[in-house]
């Protein structure tokens, strides 16, 4: 009995482990398959983070409206309304120099002191005088004008055009009986002429036709062809669009119907338009065929009696009346050049003996001149000093201690304070429209804010040529001549529907264009893409533009890349 209760344990164990084993089976295909999944979303998230890591990180703003006041910025440099130049006379060394630049000065304030030239200056300049001397000499010296080989030459010519109007006028009484010939062959050669132009047409029209291309043809032979080869080629297009389709359906087994029927309906339409223009094309290119068989034929008459004519009057002879003629009037035109050439050459050589008598005058008046310097030089004192003759600021000083000087050589610039100061800028004409006189520019180094700048004169400037002119301010306040000044000018304010960033604008072939930020939803979040955007500047400052095109407000504009762009880039956003 014990035997009989052990095996009935034994049995209910094992029964109970049968009822058991199917859950725990299902348990672990479930955590199998929560392992196979997590292990997609690791794989997921960092194939996502390495694409992230690729692509161009980039910085945006947004298109905002609003007023932008246009500027042009333009350096200058501060001139004296008007200065003094200090001189001496004659050639002197300077001895001592009195000034700085930037010195303020009195009249009559001494500037420099200088001393006479001394003798081996003076035995250059009187050996100067005598090679001035010696030059006037030999400019007197030249040789008489001759014409008498071209008066030969003119007699030559009009002996040789006497014998041909002779010859022209025994020939005019030969060429009456060709005039009605000749009058036969031109009219044969304009016909010949306007033929072959219309062969040419029929011929080009006929290769366009075959090649199924109307760009050579001629419309007036062509007739509807072109439009009929668009319609059937439109058509062509359409059915093969909707073949595609219907083997799409095919394959993915949804719409076959459907898909089918709208391409049997196109491949109807495009076999009637295919029919229509095939039809047509024969029909015109038979009749074309024809037209130019019997074009040809009526060309080849017309050349056989063209060629004939030249056969038996010698369209080049020059023994006929018109070739004699022609030859009068090519050798009266040589006369009448050699004649014209005869006179310019007179003309010419008055010309020149007035050039050489005011070049003899200048080379006397530079001889003398030199005998004043060195009669100059002897009368000389040994030393003097030069004072200023007007009060002013020194701008510049051109000269060294010991430095010999020449005659009205400038020593030194002083600038007439009283009289002001100006800056001139160079502007482009397109910006000039929106400059007045009377405006003030804003100046940038204007540290301690006591420098105005007013616009009182717009002129042309020859530097710039056609392109531009210069504009010139008068300054007031603590400057002086030689001042590098960074002059605003506005142009004039406006409101405009989109300002953007400078920075985003770029140049390309075809004008200015931006990036836009254009972004998608994808299952693992938003995606987002470059966009080119075509722009027109209207207006611009040192830091925006406002811009016309396929921008609005509020868009997305990009303004920095860490790497090059093109538009339908996938980019990331810069973290903020």
């Amino acid at each position: 009995m014990n035997d009989t209760k052990e095996v009935k344990e034994i049995t209910a164990d094992s029964s109970e482990k049968e009822a058991k084993s199917p859950a725990k089976r299902r348990e672990l295909i479930k955590t199998l398959i929560i392992i196979f999944l997590a292990a997609m979303l690791v794989l997921t998230f960092f194939s996502n983070t390495i694409m992230n890591k690729s692509m161009p990180e980039i910085s945006t703003e947004t298109v905002a409206s609003g007023k932008l006041t246009e500027r042009i910025e333009k350096r200058g440099v501060v001139e004296a309304n008007q200065s003094y130049n200090v001189t001496v006379d004659g050639n002197r060394v300077i001895e001592k120099i009195h000034i700085k630049t930037g010195q303020e000065v009195k009249k009559d304030d001494v500037l420099f002191t200088v001393n006479t030239v001394d003798s081996e200056k003076l035995d250059t300049e009187e050996a100067t005088l005598e090679t001035l001397k010696l030059d006037y000499e030999t400019a007197l010296l030249k040789d008489p004008l001759d014409y008498s080989s071209q008066n030969q030459k003119i007699k030559a010519a009009r002996a040789e055009l006497n014998d041909l109007i002779a010859k022209r006028d025994a020939a005019r009484y030969n060429d009456s009986n060709a005039a009605s010939a000749k009058e036969e062959y031109r009219r044969n050669k304009s016909e010949l002429t306007r033929l072959e132009g219309i062969q040419e047409k029929l011929q080009s029209t006929i290769k366009a036709i075959d090649a199924d291309s109307y760009m050579e043809a001629a419309p007036e032979y062509s007739g509807n062809l072109a439009a009929l080869c668009a319609e059937y080629m439109s058509a062509d297009a359409d059915y093969k669009s909707a073949y595609e389709t219907y083997q799409m359906a095919v394959k993915s087994g949804e719409n076959v119907d459907a898909a089918k029927a709208d391409a049997d309906e196109k491949e109807a339409v495009r076999n009637s338009a295919r029919d229509n223009y095939f039809n047509e094309k024969n029909n015109i290119r038979g009749g074309l065929t024809s037209q130019l068989s019997d074009i040809s034929g009526s060309m080849a008459g017309l050349s056989a009696a063209v060629e004939n004519y030249t056969a038996e009057y010698g369209e080049g002879s020059t023994d006929t009346y018109a070739a004699l003629a022609a030859d009068v009037t090519e050798r009266q035109s040589a006369l009448e050049d050699l004649i014209i050439e005869l006179e310019n050459t007179k003309r010419k050589d008055s010309i020149t003996d007035k050039k050489d008598n005011l070049t003899l005058e200048s080379k006397k008046k530079a001889m003398e001149k030199q005998q004043e310097k060195v009669d100059k030089l002897k009368k000389e004192a040994k030393s003097t000093e030069v004072k200023s003759k007007y009060s002013g600021i020194v701008s510049s000083i051109n000269v060294q201690p010991d430095a010999s000087t020449t005659p009205e050589e400038v020593l030194a610039v002083i600038d007439l304070a009283d009289e002001g100061f100006t800056v001139k800028i160079t502007v482009e004409n397109e910006n000039l429209k929106k400059v007045k006189k009377g405006i003030e520019a804003e100046i940038v180094n204007n540290w301690n804010e006591d420098i105005t700048a007013v616009l009182k004169e717009i002129k042309s400037d020859s530097s710039a040529g056609a392109k531009g002119k210069s504009l010139v301010f008068s300054v007031t306040g603590d400057v002086q001549a030689g001042d590098s000044l960074d002059l605003s000018i506005p142009l004039g304010s406006g409101n405009y529907d989109a300002i953007v960033p400078k920075s985003a604008v770029h140049t390309g072939d075809k004008g200015s264009y931006v990036y836009t930020v254009r972004s998608k939803n994808t299952p693992l979040g938003n995606r987002y893409y470059a966009e080119k955007v075509e722009v027109n500047v209207e207006a611009s400052d040192v830091s925006s533009c406002a811009v016309s095109g396929g921008l609005n407000r509020g868009d997305y504009i990009i303004t920095t890349s860490s790497k090059p762009l093109k538009s339908g880039d996938q980019v990331r956003m810069k973290d903020k």
